[in-house]
């Protein structure tokens, strides 16, 4: 069917707008429904719908696609980093619609490599699933929560079967009186992970409860936790854990940031320490999640994770009239396979870093986009504290225009 018959089908109550991929190849159908939503709505969507990249790659990642979300693409970098999985300088495409973002990311990573560059590190590896079951009361939970330790290798053995990546790390048990939550952790390598982590927990529940009084009400109880605030991802991490530090020279902090090393220490206490401890925040930062979300954006990660990305502390000391600073980020959920990294501009995103695809071994891809976003992120705290530590941060802005 063309895009006429598609649009009277609907109309006329022959078909509905999720069907019309049967009928149709994927770019005519997307044609087709937005002109329906553009009579229905009234709205403009000529530039909705000039996206450069062919409908049918997008089936797996959307539902009733009309078009193409476009959201402007920088460049930060090079990105000068000692990984244990990054090879070279890369660059960093971030996406984003805040100015004067990029240009803050980037006169980070110029105090950076002014400095010899910074270091980085993924300390943990560890995408999580955590079901709830039900049971009686305390002795069968203790019963529950016994048998799952004894038998964590058994455990393994069913979940891992399900895939040829992912491996069972941890099976943690959490009674909350009748109610049993066992937490599993993966290393799912390449990928974020989340579906394999869905369907590996799956087979293991089956065993859990063929062997023990637990009856399964959820696969997951959200003490995953997934795209939730939560302490638990920032005590025990989810996704990678990753940190990244560098020592700025007295004088890079001045030429770079018009400030000191002890002006800029005293404002991340203030503010990323003192304030949030304040406020209750699980996030012990400045802006740590512009850079995730940007960078998320523009390779192809699953954007509502940034919540967990949010949950990173910065440090900042003097150490012999230098400026030492880090950024530990306990729960950066990414991948380089599956997902929205199959997505043209998100493969090319990340063909920029040098990243896309599986890594060899296995998960080293991964790991090395999350050193490189992490090595940035904290790129883009020391300029936020620079310009708050020199009160140019609204200067700054005015001057970009923003």
């Amino acid at each position: 069917m063309d895009t006429d018959e598609l649009v009277t089908a609907v109309e006329d109550g022959d078909l509905r707008l999720h069907e019309l991929e049967q009928h149709a190849d994927a770019d005519v159908a997307t044609a087709a429904r937005r002109r329906l939503l553009a009579d229905e709505t009234g709205a403009d969507l000529e530039t909705t719908g000039a996206y450069a990249f062919d409908a049918a790659a997008a089936e797996p990642n959307i539902e009733n696609m009309v078009g193409a979300a476009q959201v402007p693409m920088g460049v930060v970098g090079p990105v000068a980093v000692d990984g244990a999985a990054v090879a070279g300088e890369p660059y960093l495409p971030l996406a984003t619609t805040e100015g004067a973002l990029v240009a803050s990311v980037n006169r980070g990573c110029a105090a950076m490599r002014a400095a010899a560059g910074a270091t980085a590190r993924v300390l943990k590896n560890a995408m999580t699933r955590a079901p709830v079951f039900r049971v009686e009361g305390v002795a069968e939970a203790s019963e529950t929560a016994a048998w799952v330790r004894d038998n964590a290798d058994r455990l393994a053995a069913t979940a891992e079967s399900t895939t040829g990546h992912g491996e069972l790390r941890d099976v943690t048990p959490y009674v909350v009186g009748d109610n049993v939550f066992l937490r599993f952790a993966y290393d799912t390598k390449d990928a974020m992970g989340m579906n394999m982590a869905t369907i590996a927990t799956e087979a293991a529940c089956e065993t859990v409860e063929s062997e023990t009084p637990a009856n399964l009400v959820a696969l997951s109880g959200n003490l995953c936790s997934d795209k939730k605030p939560a302490a638990i991802n920032s005590v025990e991490g989810r996704g990678r854990t990753v940190a990244a530090d560098v020592v700025l020279p007295r004088e890079v902090v001045e030429g770079y940031f018009g400030t000191t090393p002890e002006a800029i220490s005293e404002a991340n206490t203030r503010k990323n320490l003192v304030g949030s401890a304040k406020a209750g925040s699980l996030g012990f930062n400045a802006h740590a999640a512009n850079t995730v979300a940007a960078a998320f954006l523009a390779t192809g990660q699953d954007i509502a994770q940034v919540v967990e990305g949010s949950n990173a502390i910065t440090t900042a000391d003097v150490r012999d009239g230098h400026l030492y600073a880090s950024l530990t980020i306990a729960s950066l959920e990414l991948g380089t396979v599956g997902g929205g990294t199959k997505l043209p501009t998100q493969r090319e995103g990340l063909d920029v870093v040098g990243v896309r695809g599986g890594g060899n071994p296995p998960g080293t891809n991964a790991d090395a986009l999350a050193e490189v976003i992490t090595t940035a992120a904290l790129a883009g705290e020391l300029s936020l504290l620079g310009a708050l530590a020199s009160n140019h941060l609204a200067s700054a802005h005015e001057e970009l225009g923003r």
